[in-house]
Formats: structure tokens, C-alpha cells, sequence
């Protein structure tokens, strides 16, 4: 399959990218604490006389269009006396909600902090057609003070004027001596319309650990939160409150063996969510077992095979990213060096593994070295759940074939040149601390490298998050501050 491309710029770099269940819109988090919304142009609605004037019919394929919308700032740096810490406003997750009203909502966090954003246009109220001179008239109307020691009566905009003697209004009321000679009332017009965006709910103080996942329930009313070692429940509607539902806290923090990396609900069962374990394991759960859901209805994992086991076999089947399909038939899971499609209906093992970047293996080493191994890919799956995507190296993305008896799979580079492979070794960026707190950090210098086709690579540039559109055969990429759109 052919892809082509879009390229939007963006200010900071993308930390978050997510579509809307429509795919008119799309929103992006960058590192600065900034939210940027996108919106689409070429729909059925949007296109309007143009669609005349080029005589085109709209069954034809068009290249999706996104122009920008609006932007606001999220969340600002906070610093945690009590704890003595740091909070950066980098905005972690973006989940839009339900529309009404013309009106969109959408969730934003960062590692503490969720809030729920309004976005809507309000028209800009204007004052016209009053009769007062421009040059002489005061806020409430008036005429200057200034003009009024100039001469012995000054005429006011009522009719009356001001008597220097007693510093006030005359009794003479007389209209009009020298006054106008009609009173218009002014009228308010409105006639320009801005986006403007409010929050109306902070989410803050339920997380000991950072925030990695959000997740919008199908009822429409809450949502989820999930932090190293718990997951939260919220009711949109309530901001003081939560429910807790899953904590793998032990007594002891010296006995910790794994934390929970992402968590998300079933697109259609307002009763099911899965959440995934720094041990490669995947959970499904069910809320109305109990009120908090330790015990799992469902467990997927692969099994070791026996004799492969490494030093490095922990850390790289610790998983990243899972994602439901649409119809929530499958779940899709990225650790570090695979993508995986699970049946829910089958935990024996998974039904596809797509092998992303296994030139990388004999590497280990050196990505351990440069902390690149504990790098957060995420993963995506079309709306048909035909094909699956995620990010590697040197701004790379792979897409796959996930149909019975496919065999696609397709390398792109995020570049003004996609099918270009070659990527030259940037310079060596600065590091940042992983928010996992089973990471272990070790310093060591960037080795760039060849892959399996002889094309060069580096730990550098990476593409680590990505959305695919609901209903349309687009990707949308970040790779550092640029967005980019590949439609087929």
C-alpha cells in the first residue's frame, strides 16, 4: 500500500496525539504543557462551492486536510513542597470525550494533574451606532472633564451641562440647548466568533506515582486513571472524589516485582478494562466482581521459552502501550521489541506477534547502556482492524497486515521523504528520567548502528507515539516537534 504525506510544525515537542471518534478532529500535547487542536477541512460539509466549482464528485478519494484550530496551555510547572518535588507540565495523555452542543470536551494530564477542557465559540459582542463624537466621549458616556473648565456651561450627553460654580448638573434640563438633537440608544452586534477554552474540572491529588494512561468509559459519564501502582475511577462530573479499583501496592515495597505500564477501557462494555504489567502480562478485568479488582476474570501471557532467557528478557517484555479494537474483539500490546494481537476470547497466547525491530537484538547492550531500552512505544490499530502500527528508531513507523493470510508490512520514515531509509546520526540530545519506578537509569554513550538493509540507525531520533484515524486508512506521527499525516 502506497502512503502519502502531510507534515504540520508544531512549537515544543509532541508528547501526546490522539483523533476523535468523528476524525475531524485531532489533538496534540507537547512537552511545553500545550495543547493544540486540528480540524478537518476537506469533509462533505467543508467542501461546499468548492465541490462545484471543481466539478468532483466526493465518492472519489481525497487526501484528508487538516488546518489549525486553536491551542491553549494545560497545565503550567507545579512543585510539590510537601514532597519536594518537581512536577513538569509535559502533558502525558489526551482522551477525547463526548461532544455536545457544537462544543468539544477532552481529558489532558500530565504526570499529577488531570483536567477536563471545554472548547467552544463564543461570539465576540461589539457596541455600534452611537451618536456620541468619538473624541470627546468618556466610558460611561460623558464628555471629557477635561472640556469642561474651558467654558462656563458645558454640554453633557444627556442634554443638561456642568456649572462650574457648584461643580454639578444645572437645574436648567432644557433639551436640546446645544445639545443633540436625537437620542440613539447603542445596539450590541456580534459579529466575529472566537474559540475559547475553559476547564471546568481538575482531577489532582489521587496519584502517589506519575500518571502513564487515561481512559474514557463508552458510558459517557467516567473515566479512568492509572498511575505505576493503582488505577483510579472518576466520575467526570465529580473532581474531589475517586474510586480506587486496582492496587498492586505490596505491604512491603521491597517485595515490588511488577507495576502496571497502561490501562484501558473496553470501547464498548462499560464493565471491562485491561490494563498491562511491566512483566509482559495483560489483565482484563471486571468491574462487577468486586469494588476493588485485584483478582483478575482474564490473564494474557506468552510463555517463556525455555532456554532464552537473558538478562534482558525482563526489561524488554515489559509492555509499553496496549490498545482495543474497535469492537473490542482484540487486544493490541507493543513491548519494546514486538507488537502483538490478543483474542479476548483466546489467553492461551497471542494470535499474531510482529516483529518490529529485531535487528535491534544483538544491540541489547548498548540500548541498555544509553537507557534506550526503557524508550515507551506506542501502538495503534485502523478502525477496519486490518492493519496495526507503531513506532522504532531513526523516526521510523511499521505498519502491518493483521488479516487472515496477509503478509504486508511497510517501513516509513517520518521525513519530507518517507520512502527514504537512509537517516544520518544527529547530535547527542539531552536525557530526561523515566517516570517507571522500577527504571534503572545508567549513563553510557549513543552507539549508532546499521539494520537488517544496511540502512543506518540511531537511539536518538525516535517515533513513540502515533494515532491511526477511526474510520480512514491516515496515521498521524509525531517525531519530535513535527506532526505528520500518511494517508494511503
Amino acid at each position: 500500500m502506497m502512503y502519502f504525506l502531510i507534515i504540520i510544525v508544531v512549537v515544543d515537542i509532541i508528547s501526546a496525539i490522539e483523533f476523535d471518534k468523528t476524525g475531524d478532529h485531532l489533538a496534540t500535547g507537547d512537552r511545553g504543557g500545550r495543547v493544540v487542536l486540528f480540524e478537518r477541512t476537506d469533509t462533505k460539509e467543508n467542501i461546499g462551492s468548492r465541490r462545484e466549482l471543481e466539478r468532483m464528485d466526493y465518492s472519489v478519494s481525497r487526501h484528508p486536510e487538516f488546518r489549525y484550530k486553536t491551542e491553549f496551555q494545560s497545565h503550567e510547572p507545579e512543585f510539590d513542597y510537601l514532597k519536594s518535588l518537581e512536577i513538569e507540565e509535559k502533558i502525558n495523555k489526551i482522551r477525547w470525550c463526548q461532544s455536545s452542543n457544537g462544543a468539544l470536551f477532552l481529558l489532558s494530564t500530565n504526570d499529577k494533574t488531570i483536567k477536563y477542557w471545554k472548547v467552544q465559540e463564543k461570539k465576540v459582542k461589539k457596541i455600534s451606532d452611537m451618536n456620541i463624537d468619538p473624541s470627546r466621549a468618556v466610558g460611561n458616556g460623558g464628555v471629557a472633564s477635561s472640556s469642561v473648565s474651558s467654558s462656563p456651561k458645558q454640554c453633557l450627553a444627556n442634554g443638561g451641562y456642568a456649572d462650574r460654580s457648584l461643580n454639578c448638573l444645572s437645574n436648567d434640563l432644557s433639551f436640546p440647548p446645544g445639545g443633540f438633537s436625537s437620542l440613539r440608544l447603542p445596539v450590541v452586534t456580534s459579529n466575529e466568533t472566537s474559540l475559547v477554552a475553559r476547564c471546568r474540572r481538575v482531577y489532582a491529588h489521587a496519584h502517589d506515582y506519575h500518571i502513564n494512561s487515561i481512559s474514557n468509559n463508552s458510558d459517557g459519564e467516567t473515566f479512568i486513571s492509572a498511575d505505576d501502582l493503582r488505577i483510579n475511577l472518576w466520575n467526570l462530573e465529580i473532581s474531589n472524589q475517586s474510586f480506587n479499583i486496582v492496587d498492586v501496592k505490596p505491604t512491603n515495597m521491597e517485595d515490588l516485582t511488577e507495576v502496571i505500564t497502561s490501562a484501558e477501557f473496553h470501547p464498548t462494555h462499560c464493565n471491562t478494562l485491561a490494563y498491562s504489567s511491566s512483566k509482559g502480562s495483560i489483565r482484563l478485568i471486571d468491574l462487577r466482581q468486586s469494588a476493588l479488582c485485584d483478582s483478575h476474570s482474564k490473564l494474557f501471557e506468552e510463555q517463556e521459552t525455555p532456554g532464552s532467557r537473558s538478562f534482558f528478557t525482563e526489561i524488554i517484555a515489559s509492555i509499553s502501550d496496549i490498545k482495543f479494537s474497535k469492537d473490542g474483539r482484540y487486544i493490541l500490546s507493543r513491548d519494546y521489541m514486538t507488537l502483538k494481537l490478543w483474542d479476548i476470547n483466546m489467553d492461551s497466547g497471542p494470535v499474531s506477534t510482529f516483529q518490529v525491530h529485531e535487528y535491534l537484538r544483538p544491540k541489547l547492550c548498548d540500548l541498555y547502556e544509553n537507557d534506550s531500552i526503557f524508550d515507551k512505544f506506542e501502538c495503534c490499530l485502523s478502525g477496519d482492524g486490518l492493519r496495526v502500527a507503531t513506532g522504532s528508531y531513526s523516526n521510523l513507523f511499521c505498519v502491518f497486515g493483521c488479516a487472515a493470510g496477509t503478509t504486508e508490512a511497510t517501513t516509513l520514515e517520518a521525513s519530507k521523504n518517507p520512502m527514504r531509509r537512509q537517516v544520518q546520526t544527529p547530535s547527542r540530545p539531552s536525557r530526561s528520567l523515566s517516570s517507571s519506578i522500577t527504571r534503572v537509569v545508567r549513563r553510557g554513550s549513543e552507539s549508532p548502528g546499521v539494520d537488517a538493509n544496511g540502512n543506518s540507525f540511531d537511539f536518538t531520533t525516535k517515533l513513540l507515539h502515533l494515532a491511526w484515524h477511526p474510520t480512514e486508512n491516515s496515521i498521524a506521527c509525531a517525531a519530535a516537534n513535527s506532526l505528520y499525516m500518511y494517508y494511503a
